[in-house]
């Protein structure tokens, strides 16, 4: 997973409620297992018409937003399903940060685990930040002091310490498990040696 640490660009604002993972990546691409190659069909069904031409009314399909690596939201993003395919998609399209009021508990915690950074802050918040979207203007994450700058103004928001360590040492389950390979290499051993029964084929 990719260390991260700050983030500044232009974001893409998409001020829509209740955005679930159907929406974010549609079912008919969840056979992957792959966490590359779904970047084309983040938000498909709005991005493109029945005949897979791109809808240039949709805002990721529009320069400088189609580059956008933070995305603002509406309230209740994520909500739905819990499938992962969702932040693998916001990834693999190059968006690292999500800003929005709220978010599905599952999706919340699986940014995390894909080395998305998913900011909480309130509405008012959100309308001061999506005007520098509008004027396609760039903003800057620091994950570090834990700020959103925008012009000569500043937006704290709150991570959870474990969380935001994992995110800025780009550590996901798998790493986190290696870290205490040690320990859990030492527990074997001494279950093997007290019990050695359950080791027999």
């Amino acid at each position: 997973m990719q260390k991260f640490n700050k983030v500044k660009g232009i974001p893409a604002y998409l001020p829509i409620v209740n955005i679930d993972t159907d929406m974010l990546i549609p079912k008919q691409f969840l056979k992957t297992i792959k966490r590359t190659g779904l970047g084309k069909n983040l938000f498909y069904e709005m991005r493109y018409d029945e005949k897979g031409i791109k809808n240039d009314q949709f805002i990721l399909n529009q320069s400088p937003y189609d580059k956008s690596k933070i995305l603002i939201a509406g309230k209740n993003f994520g909500c739905g399903s819990s499938r992962e395919h969702a932040p693998w998609a916001l990834l693999d399209f190059g968006i690292t940060c999500v800003i929005s009021s709220s978010y599905a508990d599952i999706f919340y915690n699986n940014c995390f685990k894909n080395g998305i950074l998913p900011i909480v802050i309130d509405e008012e918040k959100i309308k001061q930040i999506s005007e520098y979207s509008s004027r396609k203007e760039e903003i800057e994450i620091d994950l570090v002091d834990q700020i959103i700058k925008f012009g000569n103004n500043e937006i704290k928001f709150e991570i959870d310490p474990f969380k935001k360590k994992c995110l800025l040492e780009g550590l996901d389950d798998i790493a986190l498990s290696l870290e205490r390979a040690d320990k859990i290499m030492s527990f074997e051993n001494k279950l093997k040696n007290s019990k050695p029964w359950i080791f027999n084929d």
